[in-house]
């Protein structure tokens, strides 16, 4: 094999633990919209609804990425995975808000930019730390 071949499908686990992650993210995406707004439909306080939803949206997250994406973890791996599932959020609302407010960018366009860069970050987290081989 040529060395230019073997670095490709030396690549190939990780590109293919991205794919799933983002697949995994875009399911969460859906669920904890899903809940939410049931939740809010049915009367419930809307702060309230969104913890709900997001909570979901972290344990499918974690069953998923652990079970297909990853494939493994450790006993603390449920504790790992909620610390940085937080400090994405964490990072979400101070890039958003620095994206925007600070640095004037269309609220849009600040989001976009913020979930590719807090995605790639909770996803190397994960695979280095959460569900380290």
């Amino acid at each position: 094999m040529q060395a230019s071949a073997v670095r490709i499908v030396g690549r190939l686990p990780l590109v293919a633990e991205a794919c799933k992650f983002a697949l995994v993210g875009a399911s969460n995406t859906l669920l904890s919209l899903a809940l939410y707004s049931v939740l809010v439909a049915a009367g419930e306080w809307y702060p309230l609804a969104a913890g709900i939803a997001f909570a979901a949206g972290a344990v499918n997250g974690y069953a998923l990425n652990r079970r297909w994406t990853f494939r493994r973890g450790s006993a603390g791996a449920p504790l790992k995975y909620l610390a940085v599932q937080l400090l994405g959020l964490g990072a979400t609302e101070l890039l958003l808000w620095a994206l925007v407010s600070a640095a004037g960018l269309e609220k849009v366009a600040g989001y976009v930019l913020t979930a590719a860069a807090v995605t790639t970050g909770t996803f190397l987290a994960n695979r280095t730390w959460t569900f380290a081989a």
